[in-house]
């Protein structure tokens, strides 16, 4: 089960999920993307989905304070 949830952008993890859609265009493929960087740029979050170093990878830049909805799946219980 997973958690649609409001988080400071400082907050958003590694995993969490982030709504990249629909732009001009309602096309599938703009939907939930896993994020796979969180970085700290200049005083900004900047959360990348995909390869970073790869051409098809998505950037959202936020605030640190600035509130983000995100999924989020529960920890795994060992």
């Amino acid at each position: 089960m997973t958690n649609r949830i409001t988080v400071a952008a400082a907050e958003v993890r590694v995993n969490d999920h982030i709504y990249n859609g629909p732009a001009i265009n309602a096309h599938p493929t703009n939907a939930w993307e896993t994020i796979s960087e969180v970085c700290v740029e200049d005083g900004l979050i900047l959360l990348i989905t995909g390869d970073k170093k790869g051409i098809l990878h998505g950037e959202f830049w936020f605030e640190p304070d600035e509130q983000v909805v995100v999924m989020r799946y529960p920890a795994a219980s060992a």
